[in-house]
């Protein structure tokens, strides 16, 4: 039997890929490679290409395109864990032109190559730099604090109120207690509330600005349906979600208190604004789901004196200004007091004792004999006496000055000389108590 002839090695390429191109990067490298080598070579990239492109396709087919890009083949790159190049992207793709032909290289074929884009540099330096912008970033920001938002650039700056009705005009308005002042209060409270929608517009949903004007037009005059008002005070009394409305809420209950409280101006539509007003606050405050403390003076003070240092002695000059200026209303009188309770002992010293407070809530209630409900009211007294009582609370033994002893009258005509007759007569049948609402003791008087 005779045996096979040994087959000598094939060096026979068939592929795309030519073995003179692999011999050419062996050459560059200074490596020298056989045939049969570089044929191998040849396969395995010819394998290769065949494999990222058969990828590439695939994210071709996937966009919906039928030209394949640069993008591709990256992505192709990306699959088959091969690092990309860099370079070549699909909003800038090269240009290939073809090159003359080599005549005395009639076997080489066709040649391409990529055409640089020949730049002038004195174009370049005659035009205007651009400069860069900066990168996409992202900060974060309070848009708002337990339902208030803060003044910062980032949230919507407030809108301005329109200007108040002059002088002139509201004091002719008030001067008549008929129809003119009426619809007088009327338009004064319509200028407020559309003032209030115009600021909720801005930061609060579609669903929250209708329910605030629902809500504020079920509470107010001209609305008398009963049935309304006790759902929207109900809905205020028990519904969760409202803290994005509670700023703007206690805003408009506010200011509708002003309005109502403007000496001259009070008539029987202000009345019943002002008894909306106090339900309205006393379904907010029964509400549990809302964080009202925020709104509180005394709660403002302690969190934030110690940032701002200026804050306390500018509450405690408004309230004194609003104490101790002629002119002004029983309820805005009571309203400094209970400022200066919430504010501290030393707020009540400053505001009635040496300010002179007490003495004007004294005079204007002696005065006010004919003035209607000052008189009757005995709650601005009463406060009074719990502002006082701030300074020094009463101690189980209770000793009366006594007008006969030269030390305590002297304590009394400094008590009269501050406060006036009337609370120096109540606070006079406590001697430490008065002593304490002086700035002195016992002892002090003995020496």
């Amino acid at each position: 039997m005779s045996k096979p002839k040994p087959r000598g090695p094939q060096t026979q390429h068939t592929g795309v890929y030519k073995i003179d191109a692999i011999k050419d990067a062996a050459e560059s490298l200074n490596v020298n490679i056989s045939d049969v080598v570089a044929s191998a070579l040849a396969s395995d990239v010819e394998y290769r290409i065949h494999q990222v492109i058969e990828e590439a396709a695939r994210f071709m087919r996937h966009g919906r395109r039928t030209t394949m890009t640069t993008s591709d083949i990256e992505q192709a790159f990306r699959v088959l864990n091969i690092e990309p190049l860099y370079g070549h992207t699909a909003s800038n793709p090269p240009t290939f032109r073809k090159a003359l032909p080599f005549p005395h290289v009639a076997a080489a074929g066709p040649v391409y190559f990529v055409e640089d884009e020949e730049i002038d540099f004195d174009r370049v330096l005659r035009e205007e730099k651009i400069t860069l912008p900066k990168g996409v970033s992202w900060t974060a920001h309070w848009l708002a604090v337990e339902g208030v938002q803060p003044l910062i650039p980032e949230n919507p700056p407030a809108i301005p109120r329109d200007p108040e009705i002059d002088a002139t005009k509201a004091e002719t308005l008030a001067n008549g207690n008929g129809p003119l002042a009426q619809n007088a209060a009327a338009k004064r409270q319509q200028q407020q509330q559309q003032q209030q929608q115009q600021l909720v517009k801005q930061v609060l949903s579609r669903e929250l600005q209708l329910y605030y004007s629902r809500l504020t037009e079920s509470l107010l005059p001209p609305s008398n349906d009963f049935a309304k008002r006790t759902a929207a005070l109900a809905s205020l009394r028990n519904d969760a979600g409202l803290q994005a409305l509670l700023p703007y809420l206690i805003r408009w209950v506010g200011e509708g208190v002003v309005g109502s409280l403007k000496e001259g101006m009070q008539s029987e539509s202000d009345g019943r604004i002002l008894e909306v007003m106090m339900d309205v606050i006393s379904a907010l405050l029964e509400n549990n789901t809302l964080f009202v403390e925020p709104y509180t003076l005394s709660r403002v003070l302690t969190q934030h004196s110690t940032t701002y240092p200026s804050l306390s002695p500018r509450i405690m000059k408004t309230l004194l200004l609003a104490l101790i200026s002629p002119g002004k209303s029983k309820g805005t009188r009571e309203g400094a007091i209970r400022g200066l309770v919430g504010v501290g002992k030393e707020a009540v010293r400053k505001g009635l004792v040496e300010g002179g407070g007490a003495k004007v809530v004294e005079s204007e209630c002696r005065n006010a004999a004919d003035a209607g409900p000052l008189i009757n009211s005995v709650m601005l007294i009463d406060e009074e006496q719990d502002a006082l009582r701030v300074l020094q609370p009463t101690s189980d033994m209770v000793i009366a000055l006594d007008p006969s002893n030269q030390l305590d009258a002297e304590v009394l005509a400094q008590l009269r000389e501050l406060l006036g007759d009337l609370f120096a007569q109540r606070v006079a049948e406590n001697a430490a108590w008065a002593r304490k609402i002086l700035g002195m003791s016992r002892s002090d008087e003995e020496l």
